[in-house]
């Protein structure tokens, strides 16, 4: 096999189909390669939240104390396996020098402005293709403690400013909207804009969109090497053939770093793994998703069951299940929610998020090889800034003005 696009596409997941969609949609010749089937890696499993309230990076302020707290707790929401890696050191380093106010700020206002455009194209999306599921009911952060409570105002004061309406609601007023919650509540925030959908469902209608306006998706198909020449990539070596294209985008989330060693360059991001699983529906069902703030645990409501997901296991490309995480998880939701004694999990599902050390996206030209693209690193935030990153990335290439600041997003930032 011999192919030759415009822009090749690496990685079919939320990030790379976004980026084809939208590439597609303007006329371009698009190429999408993945070494499993479209959206079946870590878009998969995700709570499904388009969700701009939550553009937070990973190294907030304060989170050294609590990181260094929870490094050797694997039943914290955040762990961090032990590692002799000098890639582990070197991420840490870079993650604890990024944890202050003027960083943080920065890289909010960045991702509340790609979240807000992905939630504009998520709408549109849902109204072309309904199987998505979009619907727009918002989002409760919710809490049993004056910790948690003032955790949740303090995201609302940190997002309000930027067009993120929400407004805090005491126990009787979550009580009366969500009914599906235990008592005692001490109160918690409501984002009345925030938006849910199918994940798995979004990337396959990506995938339409790339292939109704004549782009490709080749599935089951590896990359095995990117030989490079002067300072361009000359063509892509894949199990299914040689491939030609005059740009590349890397969009391979976890396995991001050992894709860029091909090529001799250097990129940090560690796979985060977390956890969802697929119960039946409740006896009384909640009827928003929901954040338990205390538990980082994140409730989604489905037409014929519920999605309970949760944790971050910085663990890079470890894949396997722990079952004390996933007790945990249960554990956790059943302190808000009235699950069953004997819970049925009809799916259970482990994948790793793409973290980079200031949890910010890499999106931009890599300046030592000058047709190669990159947009991975989102860490939680893969669907919800997904369609965003499809228009910047779409931009970028056709050069125009970015709409967001690209010093907090460069590629070359590390």
């Amino acid at each position: 096999m011999q192919k030759e696009f415009d822009v090749l596409i690496v990685g079919a997941g939320i990030i790379g189909t976004s980026i084809g969609a939208e590439l597609s949609r303007r006329g371009a010749k698009v190429g999408v390669i993945d070494k499993g089937t479209v959206g079946r890696g870590c878009s998969y499993g995700n709570a499904g939240w388009m969700t701009p309230c939550f553009a937070m990076p990973l190294p907030m302020p304060g989170m050294l104390l609590k990181s260094m707290k929870w490094l050797l707790d694997p039943a914290s929401p955040l762990y961090i396996k032990p590692s002799l890696s000098l890639d582990l050191a070197s991420w840490l380093f870079q993650f604890m020098k990024a944890m202050n106010e003027t960083q943080a700020r920065r890289a909010v206002d960045a991702l509340v402005v790609l979240s807000q455009k992905s939630l504009t194209e998520y709408e549109k999306l849902g109204q072309k293709y309904p199987e998505i599921f979009f619907q727009q009911k918002g989002l409760l952060m919710v809490s049993k403690t004056e910790a948690g409570v003032s955790a949740a105002v303090e995201e609302l004061n940190y997002v309000k400013n930027l067009g993120v309406p929400g407004k805090v609601l005491n126990s009787d007023d979550i009580r009366q909207m969500e009914p599906a919650l235990k008592s005692p509540l001490l109160g918690g925030v409501y984002f009345e804009k925030e938006a849910m959908a199918e994940p798995y469902q979004v990337v396959q209608a990506l995938a339409k969109e790339i292939r109704a306006h004549g782009g490709e998706i080749l599935e089951n198909c590896t990359l095995q090497d990117l030989p490079v020449s002067g300072n361009k990539i000359e063509k892509v070596v894949t199990s299914l053939g040689e491939i030609k294209a005059k740009q590349v985008v890397m969009a391979t989330g976890s396995w991001s770093k050992s894709m860029a060693r091909m090529m001799r360059l250097r990129v940090p991001v560690l796979g985060g793994k977390g956890y969802a699983m697929i119960v039946p529906p409740l006896e009384t069902q909640p009827q928003y998703p929901m954040m338990l703030v205390e538990k980082k645990i994140a409730i989604t409501p489905r037409q014929n069951s519920l999605r309970i997901a949760g944790t971050l296991e910085l663990v890079d490309q470890d894949f396997s299940i722990t079952p004390k995480r996933v007790d945990n998880i249960k554990k956790g939701a059943r302190e808000f929610l009235h699950l069953p004694e004997e819970l049925q999990v009809q799916e259970l599902w482990a994948g790793l998020r793409p973290c980079t050390p200031d949890g910010v996206p890499l999106v931009g030209y890599h300046d030592r090889i000058s047709n190669l693209m990159l947009a991975l690193g989102h860490q939680m935030l893969g669907l919800q800034s997904g369609t965003g990153t499809g228009l910047l990335v779409s931009d970028l290439i056709e050069g125009k003005t970015p709409f967001v600041d690209m010093k907090v997003l460069d590629a070359n930032r590390f």
